[in-house]
């Protein structure tokens, strides 16, 4: 009787041996996948060699007017020209300090969140989250503290995206939670209303809500009284938000076993610390994917403000496009807002990967 082994190879030890081996398993493993590859180099030699060159290699960095673009590559003079007027919109250029406060207030007031050994870290939050937001307010509208006032008319740019995208999800989150636990409420008359606000709000689009809260909602109110247009579009995209918030989170509650809110009950938990204490923490771990998915799309829909006349980072770009002096740039400033809103975008993608990853939520990342 023999007995046969198979003995596995040895894995190469240098760096350029796994390489290979890697690249034949994966790349060069059959003859569709070696044509797949080779295709792909091509495609990737064919596209990012003149991408390089008309980016970086042959751009145009140093100059004031479009007259000093003189290369073939791409006129970042343009940007260079109309920077602040990308990130503050039309704001005073000589009360621009007052935003980069508000953003270095802003900064710093984060670092404590970050520090796991912080004494009551949740309380903290919470009073930033509502704090912060006056601060900026009081920074941004003045009219207060000898601060002259500035109309929200002058507001945009980045800064402006990062307001209507801070506050948006900072006012979604809490009604969101609060009308997940609602349409899992016992009660029949909440959970009806419940998923009627939920269900009413998703079916209209973004934009359509914009112009209702702007254009519509002054009609029906009593004569003299007016709201500012960022606040009308603040409220309407945290109400259109918060459905969207609320169907992450009831996932979250759902994908928990009922032994959990059964164990609370036999510790004679009421029912808001049983979901303050217990249910919502594992919920919420659950659902830092959607959430976070949640919170980068309405990053981008930002841009819809325009409907109203309010504008954005993208919306401040191409109204930099048509100005006669920078007629032929509008590539240049698309390019500019993509790669900005691509930073933004990663960025909080790979912090939903961390948050995953502490909190060992039992989710893969790809």
């Amino acid at each position: 009787m023999s007995v046969t082994t198979h003995e596995t190879p040895p894995v190469p030890s240098n760096p350029l041996g796994k390489a290979w081996l890697w690249a034949r398993k994966n790349l060069f493993s059959s003859w569709l996948n070696t044509l797949l590859t080779l295709f792909s180099f091509w495609i990737i030699w064919s596209f990012i060699p003149p991408a390089l060159n008309w980016l970086v290699f042959q751009a145009n960095w140093i100059g004031e007017t479009r007259a000093d673009c003189t290369k073939a590559g791409a006129c970042w003079v343009f940007i260079h020209a109309r920077f602040g007027q990308f990130m503050y919109g039309l704001y005073p250029h000589e009360l621009r300090w007052r935003i980069n406060l508000a953003l270095v207030i802003g900064l710093l007031s984060l670092v404590p969140m970050f520090i796991k050994s912080m004494p009551r870290r949740g309380r903290y939050i919470a009073c930033w989250v509502v704090v912060y937001p006056i601060v900026v307010w009081l920074l941004l509208y003045g009219g207060y503290l000898g601060l002259e006032r500035v109309e929200t008319r002058q507001w945009g740019g980045l800064t402006l995206t990062l307001i209507i995208a801070s506050v948006g999800i900072a006012g979604a989150l809490p009604l969101g939670i609060l009308l997940a636990l609602a349409r899992r409420s016992k009660m029949p008359v909440v959970r009806t209303l419940s998923v009627i606000f939920i269900e009413f709000w998703r079916g209209v689009p973004l934009i359509t809500v914009l112009f209702m809260s702007s254009v519509m909602l002054p009609l029906f109110m009593a004569e003299g009284t007016t709201i500012d247009k960022l606040v009308r579009a603040l409220v309407g995209v945290i109400l259109f938000q918060s459905a969207y918030v609320a169907e992450v989170v009831r996932g979250g509650l759902q994908a928990l076993p009922k032994g959990q809110t059964e164990a609370a009950e036999s510790l004679a938990l009421g029912y808001w610390k049983t979901q303050m204490l217990v249910i919502l923490p594992q919920a919420l771990k659950l659902t830092i994917p959607g959430l976070v998915n949640t919170i980068i799309a309405l990053f981008k829909d930002t841009s819809l403000v325009i409907i109203i006349g309010l504008f954005d980072l993208f919306s401040s770009v191409q109204q930099a496009t048509v100005d006669p002096t920078w007629l032929g740039m509008s590539t240049e400033g698309y390019v500019f807002a993509a790669m900005v809103y691509w930073i933004f975008c990663f960025s909080m993608s790979r912090y939903s990967q961390y948050l995953e990853k502490r909190f060992h939520t039992g989710l893969k990342s790809h």
